[in-house]
Protein backbone atom coordinates (compact mmCIF):
# COMPACT_ATOMS: atom_id res chain seq x y z
CA UNK A 1 0.00 0.00 0.00
CA UNK A 2 2.61 2.29 0.44
CA UNK A 3 4.28 1.89 -2.61
CA UNK A 4 0.47 2.09 -4.65
CA UNK A 5 0.39 5.29 -2.51
CA UNK A 6 3.80 6.85 -3.64
CA UNK A 7 2.91 5.52 -7.39
CA UNK A 8 -0.28 6.71 -7.51
CA UNK A 9 1.01 10.69 -6.52
CA UNK A 10 3.58 10.37 -8.66
CA UNK A 11 2.00 9.92 -11.49
CA UNK A 12 -0.99 12.26 -10.66
CA UNK A 13 2.36 14.86 -10.72
CA UNK A 14 3.81 13.57 -13.61
CA UNK A 15 0.53 14.01 -15.42
CA UNK A 16 -0.92 17.79 -13.78
CA UNK A 17 2.56 18.73 -15.28
CA UNK A 18 1.73 17.45 -18.65
CA UNK A 19 0.47 20.45 -20.89
CA UNK A 20 -0.50 17.32 -23.39
CA UNK A 21 -2.36 15.71 -21.30
CA UNK A 22 -4.51 18.19 -20.03
CA UNK A 23 -4.90 19.32 -23.33
CA UNK A 24 -6.38 15.93 -24.84
CA UNK A 25 -8.88 15.54 -21.42
CA UNK A 26 -10.00 18.46 -21.15
CA UNK A 27 -8.91 21.27 -23.46
CA UNK A 28 -9.58 19.47 -27.06
CA UNK A 29 -13.25 17.79 -26.17
CA UNK A 30 -14.16 21.60 -24.55
CA UNK A 31 -13.06 23.22 -28.07
CA UNK A 32 -15.76 21.21 -29.62
CA UNK A 33 -18.43 20.76 -27.44
CA UNK A 34 -18.47 25.37 -26.93
CA UNK A 35 -18.65 24.80 -30.86
CA UNK A 36 -21.44 22.38 -31.65
CA UNK A 37 -22.72 24.16 -28.17
CA UNK A 38 -23.06 27.37 -29.78
CA UNK A 39 -23.90 25.96 -33.27
CA UNK A 40 -27.24 24.79 -31.76
CA UNK A 41 -29.70 22.93 -33.95
CA UNK A 42 -29.26 24.64 -37.27
CA UNK A 43 -29.07 22.88 -40.43
CA UNK A 44 -30.09 23.25 -44.19
CA UNK A 45 -33.77 23.18 -44.82
CA UNK A 46 -35.46 19.78 -44.94
CA UNK A 47 -37.94 18.07 -42.59
CA UNK A 48 -37.02 14.72 -41.30
CA UNK A 49 -40.30 12.50 -41.15
CA UNK A 50 -41.16 9.02 -41.01
CA UNK A 51 -44.29 6.59 -42.00
CA UNK A 52 -46.32 5.54 -38.92
CA UNK A 53 -47.04 2.32 -38.23
CA UNK A 54 -49.80 0.54 -39.97
CA UNK A 55 -49.69 3.51 -42.48
CA UNK A 56 -51.28 3.25 -46.04
CA UNK A 57 -47.62 2.79 -47.36
CA UNK A 58 -49.56 1.57 -50.66
CA UNK A 59 -51.62 4.74 -51.39
CA UNK A 60 -50.66 7.31 -54.70
CA UNK A 61 -50.43 10.17 -51.99
CA UNK A 62 -47.29 8.29 -49.96
CA UNK A 63 -45.65 7.13 -53.41
CA UNK A 64 -45.64 10.81 -54.02
CA UNK A 65 -44.73 12.23 -50.41
CA UNK A 66 -41.72 9.77 -50.98
CA UNK A 67 -40.36 11.61 -54.36
CA UNK A 68 -40.50 14.99 -52.31
CA UNK A 69 -36.67 16.53 -52.16
CA UNK A 70 -37.76 18.32 -49.11
CA UNK A 71 -38.74 15.45 -46.67
CA UNK A 72 -36.16 12.83 -45.78
CA UNK A 73 -37.71 9.75 -44.70
CA UNK A 74 -36.44 7.70 -41.49
CA UNK A 75 -36.91 4.28 -41.31
CA UNK A 76 -37.16 1.58 -39.28
CA UNK A 77 -39.22 -0.68 -36.66
CA UNK A 78 -42.32 0.98 -34.32
CA UNK A 79 -39.62 1.45 -31.38
CA UNK A 80 -37.00 2.99 -33.43
CA UNK A 81 -39.34 5.45 -35.10
CA UNK A 82 -40.88 6.51 -31.98
CA UNK A 83 -37.41 6.78 -30.39
CA UNK A 84 -36.52 9.48 -33.05
CA UNK A 85 -39.73 11.34 -32.42
CA UNK A 86 -39.50 11.17 -28.69
CA UNK A 87 -35.37 12.73 -29.02
CA UNK A 88 -36.61 15.27 -31.83
CA UNK A 89 -34.47 12.94 -34.71
CA UNK A 90 -37.71 13.25 -36.86
CA UNK A 91 -40.23 15.98 -36.88
CA UNK A 92 -43.12 13.87 -37.55
CA UNK A 93 -45.04 10.59 -38.40
CA UNK A 94 -47.41 10.21 -41.44
CA UNK A 95 -49.71 8.01 -40.82
CA UNK A 96 -52.06 7.82 -44.95
CA UNK A 97 -55.40 6.15 -44.36
CA UNK A 98 -57.22 6.06 -47.46
CA UNK A 99 -61.05 5.98 -47.34
CA UNK A 100 -63.54 3.92 -48.25
CA UNK A 101 -64.71 4.73 -51.91
CA UNK A 102 -67.33 7.57 -52.20
CA UNK A 103 -66.11 8.99 -48.74
CA UNK A 104 -65.30 12.47 -47.88
CA UNK A 105 -62.81 13.25 -47.18
CA UNK A 106 -61.02 10.59 -49.65
CA UNK A 107 -57.85 10.64 -47.75
CA UNK A 108 -57.36 11.47 -43.99
CA UNK A 109 -53.44 12.33 -42.81
CA UNK A 110 -52.43 12.56 -39.25
CA UNK A 111 -49.47 13.88 -38.17
CA UNK A 112 -47.79 12.63 -34.62
CA UNK A 113 -45.85 16.05 -33.94
CA UNK A 114 -42.89 16.35 -31.70
CA UNK A 115 -43.61 19.17 -29.36
CA UNK A 116 -40.52 20.54 -29.90
CA UNK A 117 -40.90 21.02 -33.81
CA UNK A 118 -44.55 22.03 -34.00
CA UNK A 119 -42.91 24.68 -36.18
CA UNK A 120 -41.59 22.57 -38.67
CA UNK A 121 -45.07 20.80 -38.50
CA UNK A 122 -46.57 23.69 -39.90
CA UNK A 123 -44.80 23.90 -42.86
CA UNK A 124 -45.11 19.98 -43.47
CA UNK A 125 -48.87 20.75 -43.09
CA UNK A 126 -48.86 23.31 -45.63
CA UNK A 127 -46.70 20.75 -47.46
CA UNK A 128 -48.80 18.07 -47.84
CA UNK A 129 -51.61 20.28 -48.54
CA UNK A 130 -49.96 21.99 -51.48
CA UNK A 131 -48.74 18.62 -52.72
CA UNK A 132 -52.27 17.29 -53.06
CA UNK A 133 -53.74 20.26 -54.72
CA UNK A 134 -50.55 19.90 -57.45
CA UNK A 135 -51.07 16.28 -58.04
CA UNK A 136 -54.45 16.67 -58.91
CA UNK A 137 -56.28 19.97 -60.28
CA UNK A 138 -60.04 18.61 -58.97
CA UNK A 139 -58.51 18.53 -55.84
CA UNK A 140 -57.73 22.39 -55.48
CA UNK A 141 -61.46 22.50 -55.69
CA UNK A 142 -62.73 20.43 -53.41
CA UNK A 143 -59.74 20.00 -51.04
CA UNK A 144 -61.96 20.24 -48.29
CA UNK A 145 -63.55 16.90 -48.89
CA UNK A 146 -60.85 15.22 -50.81
CA UNK A 147 -58.11 15.79 -48.00
CA UNK A 148 -58.00 16.26 -44.17
CA UNK A 149 -54.79 16.77 -42.42
CA UNK A 150 -54.67 16.16 -38.44
CA UNK A 151 -51.87 16.88 -36.26
CA UNK A 152 -51.87 15.55 -32.40
CA UNK A 153 -48.63 17.04 -30.47
CA UNK A 154 -46.79 14.44 -28.63
CA UNK A 155 -44.76 16.21 -25.14
CA UNK A 156 -41.17 15.38 -25.50
CA UNK A 157 -38.49 16.66 -23.96
CA UNK A 158 -35.93 18.51 -26.49
CA UNK A 159 -32.95 16.66 -28.04
CA UNK A 160 -30.57 19.11 -28.52
CA UNK A 161 -27.10 19.22 -30.35
CA UNK A 162 -24.94 19.12 -26.97
CA UNK A 163 -27.34 16.13 -26.13
CA UNK A 164 -25.33 14.11 -28.49
CA UNK A 165 -22.09 16.37 -29.20
CA UNK A 166 -21.49 16.01 -25.42
CA UNK A 167 -21.21 12.31 -24.66
CA UNK A 168 -19.38 12.08 -27.92
CA UNK A 169 -16.05 14.20 -26.64
CA UNK A 170 -16.55 13.18 -22.90
CA UNK A 171 -16.25 8.95 -24.49
CA UNK A 172 -12.88 10.29 -26.61
CA UNK A 173 -11.34 12.50 -23.92
CA UNK A 174 -11.54 9.02 -21.82
CA UNK A 175 -10.26 7.34 -24.87
CA UNK A 176 -7.04 9.89 -25.04
CA UNK A 177 -6.31 9.81 -21.70
CA UNK A 178 -6.15 6.37 -21.69
CA UNK A 179 -4.20 5.51 -24.15
CA UNK A 180 -2.21 8.73 -25.34
CA UNK A 181 -1.40 9.22 -21.42
CA UNK A 182 -0.59 5.94 -20.48
CA UNK A 183 1.54 5.13 -23.34
CA UNK A 184 4.00 8.05 -22.83
CA UNK A 185 4.31 7.15 -19.20
CA UNK A 186 5.04 3.63 -19.56
CA UNK A 187 7.32 4.20 -22.41
CA UNK A 188 9.38 7.16 -20.44
CA UNK A 189 9.32 4.99 -17.56
CA UNK A 190 10.99 2.03 -19.81
CA UNK A 191 13.35 4.68 -20.75
CA UNK A 192 14.72 6.31 -17.99
CA UNK A 193 15.54 2.35 -16.33
CA UNK A 194 12.72 3.52 -13.38
CA UNK A 195 10.68 0.33 -14.86
CA UNK A 196 14.13 -1.79 -14.34
CA UNK A 197 14.81 0.10 -10.41
CA UNK A 198 11.26 -0.71 -9.68
CA UNK A 199 11.68 -4.57 -10.73
CA UNK A 200 14.59 -4.72 -8.49
CA UNK A 201 12.24 -3.75 -5.39
CA UNK A 202 9.52 -5.94 -3.98
CA UNK A 203 6.93 -4.10 -5.71
CA UNK A 204 5.02 -5.88 -8.12
CA UNK A 205 4.41 -5.34 -11.61
CA UNK A 206 0.54 -5.41 -10.92
CA UNK A 207 0.72 -3.04 -8.50
CA UNK A 208 2.36 -0.38 -11.07
CA UNK A 209 -0.32 -0.97 -13.02
CA UNK A 210 -3.02 0.01 -10.55
CA UNK A 211 -1.00 2.39 -9.09
CA UNK A 212 -0.93 4.35 -12.95
CA UNK A 213 -4.84 3.22 -13.04
CA UNK A 214 -5.95 5.08 -9.90
CA UNK A 215 -4.09 7.98 -11.08
CA UNK A 216 -5.56 8.31 -14.47
CA UNK A 217 -9.14 7.70 -13.01
CA UNK A 218 -8.55 10.56 -10.28
CA UNK A 219 -7.71 13.04 -13.16
CA UNK A 220 -10.21 11.72 -15.92
CA UNK A 221 -12.73 11.87 -13.11
CA UNK A 222 -11.95 16.24 -12.60
CA UNK A 223 -12.03 16.39 -16.52
CA UNK A 224 -15.54 14.72 -16.51
CA UNK A 225 -16.82 17.13 -14.24
CA UNK A 226 -15.37 20.11 -15.52
CA UNK A 227 -16.52 18.49 -19.44
CA UNK A 228 -20.35 17.68 -17.91
CA UNK A 229 -20.38 21.25 -15.62
CA UNK A 230 -19.87 23.40 -18.68
CA UNK A 231 -22.23 21.24 -20.42
CA UNK A 232 -25.01 21.26 -17.89
CA UNK A 233 -24.69 25.26 -16.92
CA UNK A 234 -23.36 26.72 -20.44
CA UNK A 235 -25.58 24.59 -22.44
CA UNK A 236 -28.45 23.25 -20.67
CA UNK A 237 -26.69 19.61 -20.99
CA UNK A 238 -29.85 17.31 -20.20
CA UNK A 239 -29.70 15.10 -16.95
CA UNK A 240 -33.03 13.17 -16.95
CA UNK A 241 -32.43 12.27 -13.26
CA UNK A 242 -30.34 15.07 -11.78
CA UNK A 243 -27.02 14.23 -9.85
CA UNK A 244 -28.42 10.38 -10.29
CA UNK A 245 -27.19 10.51 -13.83
CA UNK A 246 -24.54 12.62 -12.92
CA UNK A 247 -22.87 9.52 -10.95
CA UNK A 248 -24.14 7.26 -12.94
CA UNK A 249 -21.90 8.72 -16.07
CA UNK A 250 -18.85 8.80 -13.91
CA UNK A 251 -18.97 5.69 -12.82
CA UNK A 252 -19.75 4.72 -17.11
CA UNK A 253 -16.68 6.52 -17.49
CA UNK A 254 -14.42 4.87 -14.90
CA UNK A 255 -15.47 1.77 -16.23
CA UNK A 256 -14.23 2.58 -19.89
CA UNK A 257 -10.89 4.46 -18.45
CA UNK A 258 -10.06 0.92 -17.43
CA UNK A 259 -10.31 -0.76 -20.27
CA UNK A 260 -8.82 2.29 -22.53
CA UNK A 261 -5.45 1.79 -20.26
CA UNK A 262 -4.74 -1.71 -21.84
CA UNK A 263 -4.52 -0.20 -25.24
CA UNK A 264 -2.47 2.25 -23.86
CA UNK A 265 -0.04 -0.20 -21.92
CA UNK A 266 0.42 -1.79 -25.01
CA UNK A 267 1.32 1.09 -26.83
CA UNK A 268 3.80 1.62 -24.31
CA UNK A 269 5.33 -1.58 -24.43
CA UNK A 270 5.51 -2.15 -28.25
CA UNK A 271 6.66 1.15 -29.22
CA UNK A 272 10.08 1.56 -30.04
CA UNK A 273 10.58 5.29 -29.54
CA UNK A 274 8.80 8.04 -28.58
CA UNK A 275 8.03 9.58 -32.12
CA UNK A 276 6.51 5.84 -32.88
CA UNK A 277 3.68 6.55 -29.80
CA UNK A 278 1.47 8.70 -31.41
CA UNK A 279 1.55 6.57 -34.69
CA UNK A 280 0.77 3.76 -32.64
CA UNK A 281 -1.92 5.62 -30.13
CA UNK A 282 -3.53 6.91 -33.77
CA UNK A 283 -4.18 3.94 -34.79
CA UNK A 284 -6.28 2.68 -32.28
CA UNK A 285 -8.03 6.19 -31.31
CA UNK A 286 -8.64 8.24 -34.87
CA UNK A 287 -10.47 5.37 -36.17
CA UNK A 288 -12.79 5.56 -32.86
CA UNK A 289 -12.53 9.29 -32.96
CA UNK A 290 -14.24 9.24 -36.52
CA UNK A 291 -16.34 6.13 -36.68
CA UNK A 292 -17.99 5.48 -33.19
CA UNK A 293 -20.77 8.01 -33.22
CA UNK A 294 -18.53 10.83 -32.03
CA UNK A 295 -19.81 13.66 -34.02
CA UNK A 296 -23.16 12.48 -35.64
CA UNK A 297 -24.86 9.04 -35.48
CA UNK A 298 -23.13 5.57 -37.24
CA UNK A 299 -26.90 5.29 -39.17
CA UNK A 300 -25.32 8.09 -41.18
CA UNK A 301 -22.49 5.42 -42.68
CA UNK A 302 -22.83 3.61 -45.68
CA UNK A 303 -24.08 0.18 -44.27
CA UNK A 304 -21.06 -1.79 -45.09
CA UNK A 305 -19.37 0.26 -42.95
CA UNK A 306 -21.59 0.23 -39.99
CA UNK A 307 -20.83 -3.31 -38.80
CA UNK A 308 -17.49 -2.05 -38.52
CA UNK A 309 -18.46 0.83 -36.28
CA UNK A 310 -20.40 -1.60 -33.92
CA UNK A 311 -17.16 -3.28 -32.80
CA UNK A 312 -15.35 -0.37 -31.93
CA UNK A 313 -15.29 0.02 -27.80
CA UNK A 314 -15.91 4.31 -27.90
CA UNK A 315 -18.99 3.37 -29.71
CA UNK A 316 -20.58 1.62 -26.52
CA UNK A 317 -19.18 3.80 -24.22
CA UNK A 318 -21.16 6.83 -26.11
CA UNK A 319 -24.26 4.71 -27.02
CA UNK A 320 -24.37 4.03 -22.68
CA UNK A 321 -23.73 7.79 -21.52
CA UNK A 322 -26.23 9.32 -24.46
CA UNK A 323 -28.85 6.59 -23.10
CA UNK A 324 -28.24 7.56 -19.26
CA UNK A 325 -27.89 11.04 -19.56
CA UNK A 326 -31.59 11.72 -22.18
CA UNK A 327 -33.32 8.60 -21.29
CA UNK A 328 -32.64 8.17 -17.61
CA UNK A 329 -31.78 4.45 -17.67
CA UNK A 330 -29.63 2.50 -15.49
CA UNK A 331 -26.74 0.38 -15.76
CA UNK A 332 -29.08 -3.15 -15.87
CA UNK A 333 -30.67 -0.98 -19.15
CA UNK A 334 -27.17 -0.47 -20.77
CA UNK A 335 -25.97 -4.21 -19.60
CA UNK A 336 -25.02 -4.97 -23.45
CA UNK A 337 -22.53 -2.13 -23.53
CA UNK A 338 -20.85 -2.32 -20.10
CA UNK A 339 -20.34 -6.15 -21.65
CA UNK A 340 -18.99 -5.57 -24.84
CA UNK A 341 -16.54 -2.67 -22.51
CA UNK A 342 -15.50 -5.44 -20.47
CA UNK A 343 -15.07 -8.13 -23.14
CA UNK A 344 -12.44 -5.34 -25.14
CA UNK A 345 -10.71 -4.83 -21.61
CA UNK A 346 -10.23 -8.92 -20.90
CA UNK A 347 -8.52 -8.92 -24.52
CA UNK A 348 -6.81 -5.37 -24.19
CA UNK A 349 -5.30 -6.78 -21.10
CA UNK A 350 -3.94 -10.37 -22.39
CA UNK A 351 -2.01 -9.08 -25.02
CA UNK A 352 -0.53 -6.47 -22.32
CA UNK A 353 0.77 -8.72 -20.25
CA UNK A 354 2.01 -10.46 -23.28
CA UNK A 355 3.83 -7.51 -24.39
CA UNK A 356 4.64 -5.65 -21.19
CA UNK A 357 8.05 -4.98 -20.76
CA UNK A 358 10.66 -4.02 -18.38
CA UNK A 359 12.98 -2.43 -20.17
Amino acid sequence: MLAMRALVKASLQSILKSPAAIFFTIGFPLIFILVFGFLGNGAGFHIRVAAAPGSDTTSGLYAILQKVDVLKWATGDSAAINKMLRQGDIVATIDIHTMPIGSKPANKVILNVASTEVQKADQLKRILEGIVQSFDPEIQKRQADMLSVEMHEQKVRRYKTIDFVLPGQLGFSVLASGVFGTAFVFYNLRQTLVLKRFFATPVRRGTIVISEGIARMLFQIIGAIVILGIGHFVFDYTFCHGWLTFLQMLVMCMLALLVFLGFGFIVGSVAKSDSAIPAFANLITLPQFLLAGTFFSIDNFPTWLQPICRILPLTYLTDALRRIAFEGVGFWEVRTDIFVLLIWGVVTYAVAAKTFKWE
